[in-house]
């Protein structure tokens, strides 16, 4: 069974601000991680040596603040990501799906389906395909 057979005649959208900011993610995530660290370490070379404990309870605030910083601009990326692949998706080729008819219609049926012609209209090679 082909997954993935596409339908025919269907083309893609023009791509948009997704394929842009999908090249610029690893650039992003990188600015991200670097700058903030490069503050931390900043604040580290600046301080004393031997710090006093108001200081040193001021530079376990910046760690604990910076490491933050970090993560929450990592799930920013990583949910960026998962927007652009979206979006990747939904403009791309249709492919089919769900190939058989459905049982409703805006008008009531005479007689209701048998066993044997329910699974009739389940089968792949009843299906219609649009042209």
């Amino acid at each position: 069974m082909n997954w993935f057979k596409k339908i025919p005649h269907t083309h893609r959208a023009a791509s948009g601000l997704e394929w842009r900011l999908w090249r610029k993610l690893p650039l992003i995530a990188l600015a991200g991680a670097v700058l903030p660290l490069a503050c931390l370490a900043l604040v580290h070379l600046l301080s004393d040596a031997t710090p006093d404990a108001a200081q040193a309870r001021w530079i376990q605030m910046i760690d604990y603040v910076i490491g933050g910083v970090i993560i929450f601009h990592g799930s920013m990326v990583v949910t960026v990501g998962i927007g652009c692949v979206i979006v990747m998706v939904m403009k791309g080729p249709g492919y089919v799906a769900d190939g058989y008819k459905l049982p409703h219609s805006d008008q009531p049926r005479a007689a209701l389906d048998t066993a044997e012609a329910a699974s009739a209209c389940r089968s792949p090679q009843s299906v219609e395909r649009p042209e």
